[in-house]
């Protein structure tokens, strides 16, 4: 009997001490399973010039920072210049949009399983703010392309992204008629045109200041937070990995009835 209360009463304990303890959230601060990025986040000091706000805390590698940065990546191949030179101001955005995939540790609550060679996990309707989208669009109206989603359907015979056969290089503008119809169609529904402003806490900045913090760590676990309190609700965000954490210790749960039954 004196052996059964024992085992209760630090079983009991156990369950007690989980109960207030802080269980790691699996939605936050966490690298998606994907070609290029860590294992997990940490600090990489030589993060290279647009790639640099995330250095303190980072998915990406310092050579993925430089690559990013290239008309034709090894990253993946991909030649922003397929329908000529891509303008300089065009171009910034789409490098802060590689940096923003590769580096940053808080899109856990939008990354989505998917079955593809290249990688396991994608992100799915990050939430962009508003001037973000905005900007990426009035600087790149100008530019030319001959695709609406960039992520399938290009030729690759020469190893490179080229136009496929019987496209046309139209002006973005006329691509891409609004800012919301570049911003989510281009990397299919990787981002969600918001109407939510920067430092609203409410949506992502694809490039920030990093003397001033950075800003999507609150955006993140707003909606981890939105996702756990209303899953059914939650509009637009994608469906939780099977990273959950059980509550409770499995062996505690498994071992408390033999302890209740030596009472």
């Amino acid at each position: 009997l004196a052996v059964g209360m024992a085992v209760a009463l630090a079983l009991m304990a156990l369950l007690a001490a989980d109960a207030v303890a802080p269980v790691k959230d699996s939605l936050l601060n966490i690298c998606m399973d994907a070609k290029h990025h860590k294992s997990q986040p940490g600090p990489e000091d030589k993060l290279h010039d647009q790639c640099s706000p995330w250095k303190d805390n980072a998915c990406c590698t310092a050579n993925t920072s430089s690559e990013a940065h290239k008309d034709q990546s090894n990253l993946y191949n991909f030649n922003w210049n397929h329908c000529g030179v891509m303008p300089a101001k065009c171009k910034r955005h789409f490098i802060q949009d590689t940096c923003l995939y590769e580096c940053s540790p808080n899109l856990g609550p939008w990354i989505d399983q998917v079955d593809s060679s290249w990688r396991r996990e994608r992100i799915f309707h990050v939430p962009l703010c508003k001037e973000d989208c905005e900007e990426w669009w009035k600087d790149c109206k100008d530019s030319l392309t001959c695709k609406e989603n960039w992520h399938k359907g290009w030729n690759w015979a020469t190893g490179t992204n080229r136009c496929p056969w019987g496209s046309m290089c139209r002006a973005f503008s006329e691509m891409f008629p609004r800012p919301k119809d570049l911003c989510e169609k281009i990397w299919s529904n990787s981002y969600r045109y918001t109407p939510e402003p920067r430092g609203s806490g409410r949506c992502f900045q694809m490039w920030f200041d990093p003397a001033q913090g950075n800003p999507n760590v609150v955006v993140a676990k707003y909606y981890a937070w939105k996702k756990r309190s209303s899953p059914a609700q939650v509009e637009n965000v994608a469906p939780e990995s099977d990273r959950a954490v059980c509550a409770l210790p499995c062996s505690v749960l498994l071992l408390l009835p033999l302890a209740l039954v030596l009472l």
